[in-house]
């Protein structure tokens, strides 16, 4: 192990952990994020791969396998928890806004509350978090909002704080 993958290890552990914070907020403490021991074949380099311990089931397997609404949980976890990470040791860079580009669309409506609560905590922490979704069901979960729609003689825009 060289010291470029020792360090890439360091802070990819401190990411997980981060993120496990996250993950476990949002899926009742189902799914735990887990750095893979050894390489998926010989060729590839090992310990950058990412596997889910899931709780329900007591057993490790490939996040390939989750599916579209758990994928997205843990790719906004993982975003998160790289942000905080980033946040805590660059000294005193403060990321402070966040946009989160469609992904509800593949939630359920349980899935999709927990999501919003995460990023209303994350809103209520003085972040300013962005979301673009064609998803209608957020409109009642959001108070403050930006509608744009699109028209025949252009695109109309409706702020609501």
């Amino acid at each position: 192990l060289d010291f470029e993958q020792y360090v890439q290890a360091y802070y990819f552990k401190r990411v997980l952990n981060e993120a496990d914070k996250r993950l476990a907020k949002m899926t009742g403490g189902r799914f735990v994020l887990l750095r893979r021991e050894g390489g998926s074949d010989l060729r590839s380099q090992s310990g950058l791969e990412i596997d889910v311990l899931d709780n329900y089931t007591g057993k490790a397997r490939s996040v390939k396998s989750l599916s579209g609404g758990e994928s997205f949980k843990a790719s906004l976890a993982l975003a998160l928890g790289l942000s905080d990470v980033v946040q805590s040791g660059a000294g005193g860079v403060c990321i402070e806004t966040m946009f989160i580009d469609e992904g509800f669309g593949s939630l359920d409506s349980e899935s999709r509350r927990q999501a919003v609560a995460t990023l209303e905590d994350l809103a209520a922490g003085n972040r300013l978090v962005g979301i673009i979704s064609h998803v209608s069901e957020l409109k009642e979960q959001i108070d403050r909002q930006i509608v744009v729609k699109k028209g025949f003689t252009g695109s109309s825009v409706k702020v609501t704080v």
